[in-house]
């Protein structure tokens, strides 16, 4: 009696639904075989059975699917790789934003004598809105002084009767960046510990960058990497005339109680967190000593380094100080994606011009309004960056780089890691390679390069965008080692294919499956500097159509000159030895422009 009545134990493996109905059913006949006998399917029995399964069923799902969102090699949802990213130091992608460089035309009176009255030189400011023949704005990032030597003068207008010249044209360079300033008003009530506002809800494109924070009283907020950074650096002009010719400001640690981190969700939406303080907890701003953020090193009067210590890190518990009965006037860059880059004589009207005069007081009122008037731009290289965020995939891996990164670049990999990295607002890289330079003798790195157009396609780097990515490597680079910062080359590929097909299908309609299919898998990810073209993935992505009986033959082109790349590559010599892959260049990203029209079929 006692076998009969000792317990099965319940198998915890039966998660399905058919295994867990079996095991409901064999349990009920076990331990009730004389109160429940109903094991046809039709009956209530049955039904309740299948009722239990079917819930044990969805519940396990979702318990498996949950497991599986917890891990960052598992998870599928983009907002919980996010999440899980920033757990390891990574701060997730702002939308893509172009940067290029303008030629901007002022022109200005001539004295008597017929030279350039540089009296009435102007200056661009900051800020000053320019456009492009599609619509897209670029905001130039620092003032252009025409004051300054390198700039190009030619004659624009002369007396025709003395042929003196009466007007010259000025041309100087400005960086410029996708987008266009917009503010919100924030209203904020009573104080809220780690207060969290959503900005930009009423928005006309995506925020790209926070550039002002500032509340009612006139205290501004400090954009930090983690609330726990209460140190920033600002530059100031320096006054000293003995030296400001040559070093025109200075960088001074400034202790910022007011702070803010900028978080991002997988909807687009952008949020400003504050800290856990209040206006009570009376901190002030004043400048760091730096003897109270570096590290203190035994044997030495001097401090040689920026380091913070994390034991005295936060002057404070409360990890900054969150506003509370006030208004908060929040200033951010919004970027339309779709007009964010611009090809080359495409940026030619002057959408808000921001111009200054030295001395304006005593020069002509008349004549300045004039010249105001008379400011043109042109770029002459196109203004490009990264236009679409990362996939799922390419997060995760940019991810695990971040970790193993840990904010330096060692290796070739870190270097490529932190040129992604890049802050948005400096322009965006939509691919990296780097190398070693086999003809250098020194640690030289050749990093290539290359951005993305307004369509979707490869397109090289600006200069604007080069010059900020050598700036910010230098921050995170080895102390020995250099880079160089290159264009990658662009081949663009063709393909033309042989399939025979069930001939019970219309053979148009299935050239026309194929070639969608092919499109799809092939160009549905950019890829990367340097990987190779794997020719099998052809023949699996054709032979996955129910249509198609067998792949017959698959070849290679190379697509040159206009709209193509110039480069061309010769497919016979770069097959793998058994015809499967063609091999890529190191410095090279090979791509499929035109999917619609190099992606060629028959049928047989």
């Amino acid at each position: 009696m006692g076998f009969k009545n000792k317990k099965v134990p319940i198998d915890y493996t039966a998660r399905d639904y058919q295994s867990i109905r079996n095991a409901l059913t064999e349990h009920a006949k076990r331990y009730y075989p004389d109160t429940y006998q109903d094991f046809n399917e039709a009956g209530f029995g049955s039904l309740m059975i299948d009722s239990v399964a079917y819930v044990g069923d969805v519940l396990s799902l979702y318990l498996d699917y949950q497991a599986n969102e917890s891990f960052l090699e598992t998870a599928l949802e983009d907002e919980n790789v996010l999440k899980i990213g920033k757990q390891m130091g990574f701060k997730g992608f702002a939308p893509g934003i172009a940067t290029g460089i303008v030629q901007i035309y002022a022109e200005i009176p001539a004295n008597a004598d017929g030279t350039p009255n540089s009296a009435y030189n102007p200056i661009i400011k900051k800020g000053t809105a320019f456009s492009s023949d599609d619509g897209g704005i670029f905001t130039l990032t620092e003032d252009v002084n025409f004051n300054d030597n390198n700039v190009d003068i030619l004659v624009s207008k002369i007396d025709n009767t003395t042929s003196a010249p009466t007007y010259y044209v000025l041309r100087k360079s400005g960086e410029v960046i996708s987008g266009l300033e917009e503010s919100d008003s924030l209203d904020v009530g009573s104080f809220v510990r780690f207060l969290k506002l959503e900005i930009g809800q009423d928005a006309d494109g995506e925020i790209i960058e926070i550039i002002k924070v500032e509340d009612t009283e006139g205290n501004e907020y400090f954009e930090v990497d983690n609330l726990s950074q209460d140190t920033v650096f600002k530059s100031t002009s320096n006054k000293d005339t003995a030296t400001n010719k040559y070093v025109p400001s200075l960088l001074k640690p400034y202790i910022v109680p007011r702070r803010f981190t900028v978080e991002r969700d997988s909807a687009g939406r952008v949020f400003l967190q504050f800290g856990g303080g209040s206006e009570s907890d009376n901190i002030s701003d004043t400048i760091s000593d730096p003897s109270k953020v570096a590290l203190q090193i035994h044997g030495r009067d001097y401090i040689s380094s920026t380091y913070f210590d994390p034991n005295i890190l936060a002057y404070n518990n409360k990890l900054g100080i969150a506003p509370s009965n006030t208004t908060l006037t929040v200033t951010y860059r919004i970027n339309d994606t779709d007009l964010s880059n611009s090809s080359a004589n495409s940026v030619n009207s002057v959408v808000t011009a921001i111009v200054e005069f030295n001395n304006e007081s005593t020069l002509s009122t008349t004549l300045t309004d004039e010249l105001r008037s008379t400011i043109e731009v042109e770029n002459e290289e196109a203004i490009v960056g990264d236009i679409e965020l990362p996939t799922t995939e390419e997060i995760r891996q940019r991810i695990l780089s971040t970790f193993a990164t840990q904010n330096r670049a060692v290796t070739r990999e870190d270097y490529i890691y932190m040129s992604y990295a890049m802050p948005s607002k400096f322009g965006s890289v939509k691919r990296a390679n780097a190398l070693r330079d086999p003809n250098s003798q020194k640690r030289n790195l050749n990093l290539y390069l290359l951005s993305e157009d307004t369509d979707g396609n490869f397109i090289q780097s600006s200069t604007a965008l080069k010059n900020n990515l050598k700036i910010w490597l230098n921050k995170h680079r080895m102390i020995n080692d250099t880079i160089d910062i290159l264009d990658a080359k662009i081949i663009n590929i063709g393909i033309n294919f042989k399939i025979m097909s069930d001939p019970t299908f219309n053979k148009y309609d299935v050239i026309s499956k194929a070639i969608d299919k092919l499109s799809t898998d092939l160009t549905e990810r950019k890829m990367d500097i340097g990987e190779d073209f794997s020719i099998i993935e052809i023949y699996k992505s054709l032979k996955e159509l129910d249509e198609v009986i067998d792949v017959l033959e698959v070849e290679l082109t190379n697509n040159s000159g206009d709209p193509y790349s110039d480069l061309n590559i010769n497919i016979k010599n770069n097959l793998s030895s058994d015809g499967r892959v063609l091999i890529c260049p190191q410095n090279v990203a090979f791509e499929i422009k035109l999917p619609e029209s190099d992606i060629k079929g028959t049928v047989i």
